[in-house]
């Protein structure tokens, strides 16, 4: 197994590309693997060779400059997750343009704030769907000169805008490259004038509080981040990973950049839908993901585990409690009693190698961000043997702030900062971060800028303490914090997890600010509760106002409130049948809550559960909600 971490002298610094421009180079001549980047398709996976990665990248470099791209040019990929994506914008880097990530489930309108807001060029989109969003808003779009279509989509004219397909963009380039021996070393050479301070990215923020804002990431900003995160983590050039994430989002990008400098070899799950089967082809040894993946992995074992015989399922749950206290001990450094050992042995014949196999049979460990993992999900999939470390970032540190070591893992805690990532906290609590991976800024939006930078000291928004080993351990979001009338402070995030460990629950969203008390809307699992009801999921949605399904559910919030202070105790709730599939605009694309898109569209429930005269069965007058109070 070959490292990946060389040191290019005795100060132990990394060898690493000078800027993202320059990456493709770097990987492509370090890596020249046949099977570097992947797509699942059909039961297969497709690969493209690190020796051919330079090639495609420099083709469409070529091409899109010949559509008008230029240094500082804003290009944005709306487009979902696949090689395509990372070749594009590794062809906008390496020119000294600019990429922008623009998420596919984002609606027309928002689509037109983005482009619009960037002072868009060049548009890549993915499908026919996509290109409907950037044609109907083209008009708006005064800098908008071309589109580019990877599956060879096609339009109606559009006035002073070209509309080519991706393949024509790559043989546009490939034609230039035969037509003189000079451009290729033309390309090279513009990669290589590209500077660490130039702007990198600018990336729209997901928007769960507020509009989104531009966040501006400069070549040096990646970069450092590139290096804090491999001075953490081993990965080694024979990983294999697949990638289910967005790249819109900072965190899979980044992962895919690091993925590229190691030469890890990692493939693009074909959907959302077909994750399982692509686990089985690509058999990761490392993989990335957000807590609702672990969560929903873990729902479905147990959901599995329900519909098995009476002995199996009784073997099930005993292995599964001994794995809850497995995992605690092996996170301590505790040395297993000999009957724990004898017992996980069985144990993992029985059961564990069976949850292993369904991620792979192989993974070594993955990382979860973007929001808080339940340290109970995290010592339960620990005592089966696969490992999940979290991290802790955002858009605006480029992203990674802190991440688990492998070899100190500590529940509950987003590990220790980065070694080139100065953290402090606030009187408060509120963390504050200072370093390299600091962004330039909110794009065209300086008094924001000033509101979060403070003498080089980024204001997360989140709150924290530093355990006994320098662990950062999070509290919840500072914007979040519920006040209630009383003058209480309420910390929402914890409690809405602690409700989703269930499986009936498939979200939560505690409310009560400037309220009397807290009370919940909680999103059932239909398919968890039709199984539970012996029903169809659609006769499941219409049980959601019986007594017999209320009192399940207030089952589930009395148990959460045993654990509660007497203040933070929800004393109501509310069943929503609530759409959260990637379009249905409750959910950010890296599954978080977007809490005030939730509130506005559950006003008039939220009033119900705090209206006169609830006595704990109000009607709240739309289908299938109704409050209910806890014991």
């Amino acid at each position: 197994m070959t490292r990946t971490r060389p040191p290019d002298d005795d100060s132990g610094v990394q060898r690493l590309p000078r800027t993202i421009a320059e990456l493709p180079f770097f990987a492509s001549g370090r890596h020249p693997k046949p099977d570097l980047i992947g797509q699942c398709r059909g039961g297969e996976v497709h690969y493209t060779s690190g020796r051919d990665l330079l090639p495609k990248v420099r083709d469409i470099g070529l091409g899109l400059a010949a559509l008008g791209m230029t240094a500082g040019s804003r290009v944005a990929i709306l487009a979902e997750s696949r090689p395509e994506w990372l070749f594009v914008d590794l062809a906008v880097l390496a020119a000294g343009a600019v990429s922008t990530p623009v998420y596919p489930t984002l609606t027309t309108e928002q689509v037109r704030f983005i482009l619009r807001d960037a002072g868009t060029t060049v548009v890549v989109v993915s499908t026919a769907e996509q290109l409907q969003k950037v044609v109907a808003i083209a008009g708006d779009l005064p800098d908008l000169r071309a589109i580019v279509t990877m599956d060879g989509s096609t339009a109606g004219p559009l006035p002073g805008v070209r509309l080519v397909s991706l393949e024509e963009v790559a043989a546009i380039g490939h034609d230039r490259i035969r037509g003189g021996w000079g451009v290729a070393r033309e390309f090279h050479d513009a990669a290589r004038r590209v500077r660490p301070s130039d702007l990198a990215a600018i990336i729209y923020t997901s928007g769960t509080t507020a509009d989104p804002k531009g966040v501006m990431l400069t070549h040096g900003n990646l970069v450092s981040n590139l290096q804090g995160v491999l001075q953490v983590l081993d990965l080694f050039e024979s990983d294999v990973a697949l990638s289910f994430l967005p790249l819109c989002h900072a965190f899979e990008r980044m992962v895919a950049y690091i993925y590229l400098t190691v030469g890890i070899s990692f493939a693009f799950a074909e959907s959302i839908e077909t994750i399982p089967r692509d686990l089985q082809l690509v058999r990761p040894t490392v993989m990335s993901g957000v807590p609702r993946v672990f969560e929903k992995l873990r729902a479905r074992i147990y959901e599995r585990a329900r519909e098995a015989p009476a002995p199996r399922r009784a073997i099930f749950h005993w292995a599964a409690r001994l794995a809850s206290r497995r995992g605690r001990l092996l996170a301590a450094g505790t040395p297993l009693p000999p009957a724990m050992r004898l017992a996980s042995s069985i144990a993992d014949r029985l059961v564990y190698r069976k949850i292993r196999e369904a991620v792979g049979g192989r993974l070594r460990f993955a990382v979860s961000g973007s929001a808080p993992l339940d340290p109970d999900l995290a010592a339960f999939f620990l005592g089966t043997g696969l490992t999940v470390l979290e991290g802790y970032g955002l858009t605006e540190t480029s992203p990674v702030v802190s991440v688990m070591p492998l070899e100190k893992i500590r529940f509950g805690t987003v590990g220790p900062p980065l070694p080139n990532v100065d953290v402090r906290l606030a009187d408060d609590g509120e963390v504050l971060v200072r370093g390299p991976n600091v962004m330039l800024g909110y794009y065209n939006r300086p008094d924001d800028t000033a509101s979060v930078i403070d003498d080089g000291w980024f204001r997360t928004g989140d709150i924290a303490t530093f355990d006994e080993a320098g662990f950062l351990r999070l509290t919840d979001r500072k914007r979040e914090v519920i006040v209630t009338s009383g003058g209480k402070k309420i910390w929402p995030q914890p409690i809405e997890q602690r409700l989703r460990q269930h499986p009936l629950v498939a979200e939560a969203v505690v409310v009560g600010d400037r309220r009397h008390f807290p009370a919940v809307l909680l999103v059932p699992d239909l398919t968890a509760l039709a199984a539970a009801l012996q029903v169809a999921p659609d006769e499941a949605r219409n049980r959601l106002e019986t007594d017999d399904v209320r009192g399940r559910y207030r089952a589930v919030v009395d148990e959460v409130n045993r654990s509660l202070a007497q203040f933070e105790r929800i004393k109501r709730f509310a069943l929503i049948d609530a759409d959260l599939s990637p379009t249905g605009g409750l959910l950010t694309p890296t599954m978080k809550v977007k809490r005030r898109v939730f509130e506005e569209r559950y006003a008039a429930q939220i009033d119900a559960l705090y209206g006169p005269g609830t006595g704990g069965h109000a009607e709240s007058g739309a289908s299938g909600v109704q409050a209910s109070d806890a014991s």
